[in-house]
Parts: structure tokens; sequence; C-alpha cells
């Protein structure tokens, strides 16, 4: 009799402590799966490490198949699984989010780029239609200073002519003067010969005879 209550003690203790072990294997099991749901569920975690994600599962999967033995090395590997997962991630997340932020960079730099191009490109026909006014004012200029030049050489072409005429013309008069001045002198030639004829000759005394 006191035999058979020990070993129903013994059975006791048996299932307690393997229920007990049960519960403990629940907890860990529902603690890990509870972790590795609330990763997939994730609304921007969850689609990232689909791979790791897996193995997390076949480890749990595992764990609920261990031995008491082999238990203890299948927790870690459970529990070092759903982490790398969880590690995994956030690293593509933060990959991701980095690849964004690159994109949007090149996306900035591009518009810097082209709003550069466009100011060189404003900036060169800025400077080309300066170039071109400055040419057509040269040329205006120049024009001008042609114009100016055939003014300035008709003019004095013109006023060669006028010195010439007026010299021709003082010759002219000169002549004239002198041509009035030799009339006037033999006018008065003329008039003093008329004037020198129309008195008497003067009288002649008679001479005394006997004398020669």
């Amino acid at each position: 009799m006191k035999r058979l209550t020990i070993l129903l003690a013994g059975a006791v203790l048996a299932l307690g402590s393997s229920m007990g072990r049960a519960a403990n294997d629940d907890i860990d099991v529902s603690r890990l799966s509870g972790s590795l749901d609330q990763l997939a569920n994730d609304p921007v975690l969850g689609h990232y490490a689909q791979a790791e994600q897996a193995r997390a599962r076949d480890a749990l999967a595992q764990l609920t198949q261990a031995s008491s033995r082999e238990r203890p090395h299948a927790l870690y590997l459970a529990e070092r699984r759903v982490d790398l997962a969880r590690a995994a991630a956030q690293l593509q997340d933060a990959q991701a989010k980095l690849a964004q932020l690159d994109r949007e960079h090149d996306q900035i730099m591009l518009e810097s780029a082209r709003r550069d191009a466009e100011a060189a490109r404003l900036e060169l026909e800025r400077q080309r239609l300066q170039y071109q006014l400055a040419q057509e004012e040269a040329a205006r200029l120049q024009q001008q200073g042609m114009e100016a030049t055939q003014a300035a050489e008709q003019a004095k072409a013109e006023a060669e002519h006028a010195r010439k005429l007026a010299a021709a013309q003082s010759r002219v008069a000169n002549a004239a003067k002198r041509e009035a001045a030799l009339a006037a002198q033999a006018a008065r030639a003329l008039r003093s010969q008329m004037q020198d004829g129309d008195t008497p000759p003067p009288a002649t005394k008679p001479r005394k005879k006997g004398k020669p």
C-alpha cells in the first residue's frame, strides 16, 4: 500500500512536471508566434524579409516538435530566427527609404541641372542678342561715319569748286578793270587829242627882209 502511494505520488509529480513544461512550451511558442505575427501584420515591415519570416516559422514548428533535450537549442534558434526576421525587415525598410531618398535626390539634382541648363541657355541667348545689337550699332555708326566722310568730301569738293570759281571771277574782274582802265586812258587820250585839234596853231612872226 505504501509503495502504491509512492508510485501514485511520483506519477502525479511527473504529470505535473510534464504539464508545467508543456505550459512553458506554449508560452514560448505563443510569445514567438505573436512577435512573428506582429511583424507579418505590420503595414510597413510586413512585406519585407519574407524569406527570413519563413525560416522563423520553420524554427517555431521545430520548437513545437523538439524533445525536452533538444528544446533549449530549438528555442534559441527560434528566438534568433524571429529576431533576425525583424532585423532584416527593418534593414530592408531602411534600404528602401534610402533608395527613395537617393531617387528623390537624383530627381532634385536632375531638376537643378535642367534649371542650370535653361539658365545657361537663356544667358547665351541674351549674350547673342547683345552681340547682335552691338554689331548693328557698330554698322550704324560705321554707316554714319561713311556718310559723314562722304558729306565732308563733298563739302570739301564744293568749297574747292567755289574757291576756283571765285578765283576765276576775280581774274575776270581784274581783267575787266584793266580793260576799263585802258579804255578810260584811251578815251582821255582821244579827248586830249580832240581838244588839241580845236586850238589854232600859234602865229609865226614875219621874217625881216635882208635877213635870211
